[in-house]
């Protein structure tokens, strides 16, 4: 991940031309402020350099073309909040495309070796999995706070809900989580 650090940094170091127009200049100067932090909450929840490419693309489009090029109130909760729905969404594709592929025995199957060893890659996607099943509010917390780093004050920020809300919302998805995993690697 180093090497594409350098290479994305790359981006963001580009001055922004003053001849662009109002919309594009503040859209580029979020893109410069967040980008980083979006590249490297997306990479955590999807896995996939592809997938988080998709997902931080959709993101800024959907910046730049909200409400006819008008500029949200907030723009890092806005992009946050968009950078991790495109991700559930894409990783509900995935889950869709996988169920299609495979039936449960074979995952059943493939996560019980003699050995009883675990692939590290299954219990990603399982992990990834159950986070796309949580309910609409853990999941967000669960997004922003630990696969995007956000403290829980901007968490609560870009939720609309307090730090202590964001903490107990965080509480019981862990818990959810520890209930899926437990029945997924049996």
């Amino acid at each position: 991940m180093a090497d594409r650090s350098v290479s994305i940094e790359l981006m963001w170091d580009i001055p922004i031309p003053q001849s662009l127009e109002a919309t594009q200049q503040w859209v580029l100067s979020a893109m410069q402020r967040h980008g980083w932090q979006l590249v490297n909450m997306l990479w955590r929840i999807l896995g996939n350099e592809q997938d988080a490419c998709d997902a931080y693309q959709d993101t800024f489009l959907k910046l730049a073309h909200h409400d006819y090029g008008a500029k949200p109130q907030n723009i890092k909760a806005y992009v946050f909040r968009a950078a991790s729905n495109a991700a559930i969404s894409i990783l509900k594709r995935r889950l869709r495309e996988k169920d299609k592929l495979q039936s449960n025995a074979a995952i059943k199957q493939n996560a019980t070796r003699p050995s009883n060893e675990l692939n590290a890659g299954y219990l990603s996607e399982t992990l990834r999995a159950s986070i796309a099943r949580l309910p609409e509010q853990f999941r967000e917390v669960i997004t922003l706070h630990d696969l995007g780093d956000l403290p829980y004050e901007q968490v609560g920020m870009i939720l609309g809900i307090t730090p202590a809300t964001a903490r107990v919302y965080r509480c019981k998805a862990v818990q959810l989580l520890a209930v899926c995993m437990r029945k997924e690697t049996r």
